[in-house]
């Protein structure tokens, strides 16, 4: 009777696949029908609905809220032990790691999965942060190797994964995910690519360069969290009171850093740009009182400073080549942003001193 085990499980798996496909097919429906009518349709009273230019298509997204809300299900494999795996950090610009897994297993999760044939997706609860900061600290100039250690690490927990279980091997992967805003999450793939060729990454280092494609994978901000909490937003003066054109304080990490300041560094009264902030008023304090913020990328192209523009109502700035914005099939970026190649640093003031002051503001 043993043999005919597999044939069960196997039975069992595709009726259960049938009954996702199903409700995913009656959820593309909801959502077409959604941009066909522009209007909702929800069993609930909405608390919120989105409205303005900011969204590609308002009633796409808040459907597709809707009907995640209603049936999207995530299984997170229970293998593996803190701190390296189902925890991370809560604070600084790593924190999203452990802000996710902390919330995607919380018991009172709407999208937990109470067992793993019900799920779409199946998350592999993996810090790279913490690996790094557990195993590998303090990193020396040998990077390679312990990237190598790294890479390992990852491939040892999905071949347990895949060897206790038949829901990687049945898809290759292709509806699992992992999470991080590590610098060196894009390198676990680069390690074994036919094992992660169709492994979702939700990274915030979405570097199309480093093989990130916006098709599959998910970009995520960067979150600079100082005290382990989300917190209120952090409002700036209204855009009459702001009178610095445009701002960046930091050190010159990477190559697009080292252009803005060699073109820019305490040069001019209008865009501010210091590797050190003077004395005087703080980082967030100068956002509040600044039009533009610019949000150079340094050694990755994530950049905390994106969202902390927001937070202060200043107009982000987005100096980078390779960067894929995040939650960009959503947002339009265009709208409420500004994006300057590389090669067009040294003409910042004139760019933005002739953009038009009713098109941000």
């Amino acid at each position: 009777m043993c043999f005919l085990q597999p044939i069960a499980m196997h039975i069992r798996l595709k009726n259960s696949l049938k009954i996702i496909e199903v409700g995913l097919a009656k959820a593309r429906v909801a959502i077409r029908e959604a941009i066909r009518t522009r209007r909702y349709m929800s069993k609930k009273k909405e608390t919120f609905i989105p409205r303005g230019s900011v969204y590609r298509n308002p009633y796409a997204f808040h459907q597709s809220h809707i009907e995640m809300m209603k049936r999207f299900k995530v299984w997170t494999y229970g293998e593996g032990e803190q701190p390296l795996v189902h925890n991370g950090p809560l604070k600084d610009v790593y924190a999203i790691e452990g802000q996710f897994i902390d919330e995607i297993e919380s018991y009172k999760s709407p999208f937990r999965a109470c067992n793993p044939e019900e799920a779409h997706v199946f998350f592999l609860p993996i810090s790279v942060a913490n690996i790094v900061d557990y195993v590998y600290m303090p990193i020396t100039t040998d990077a390679d190797f312990y990237r190598d250690r790294l890479q390992r690490i990852v491939m040892d927990y999905v071949k347990v994964v895949a060897d206790k279980h038949p829901y990687w091997n049945r898809s290759n992967g292709a509806d699992h995910f992992m999470l991080s805003c590590h610098d060196w999450a894009p390198d676990i793939s680069v390690a074994n690519h036919e094992l992660f060729e169709n492994l979702i990454r939700a990274h915030c280092n979405a570097n199309t360069s480093e093989g990130f494609q916006p098709v599959r994978d998910i970009s995520i901000p960067e979150i600079y969290i100082p005290n382990g909490t989300l917190g209120p937003l952090l409002q700036g003066q209204g855009p009459n009171n702001r009178p610095i054109l445009a701002f960046f304080g930091g050190q010159a990490h990477g190559d697009i850093r080292e252009i803005l300041l060699k073109n820019w560094k305490d040069k001019d009264s209008d865009v501010l740009v210091h590797e050190y902030l003077p004395q005087g008023p703080n980082y967030t304090k100068i956002m509040s009182r600044t039009k533009y913020c610019l949000c150079p990328s340094g050694f990755e192209v994530a950049s905390p400073r994106v969202v902390e523009a927001i937070y202060k109502g200043c107009v982000p700035v987005i100096i980078s080549d390779s960067y894929h914005l995040p939650l960009s099939d959503v947002l339009n970026w265009g709208r409420f942003s500004i994006q300057i190649p590389v090669e067009k640093i040294p003409e910042i003031k004139k760019i933005l001193q002739g953009i038009p002051y009713d098109v941000l503001f």
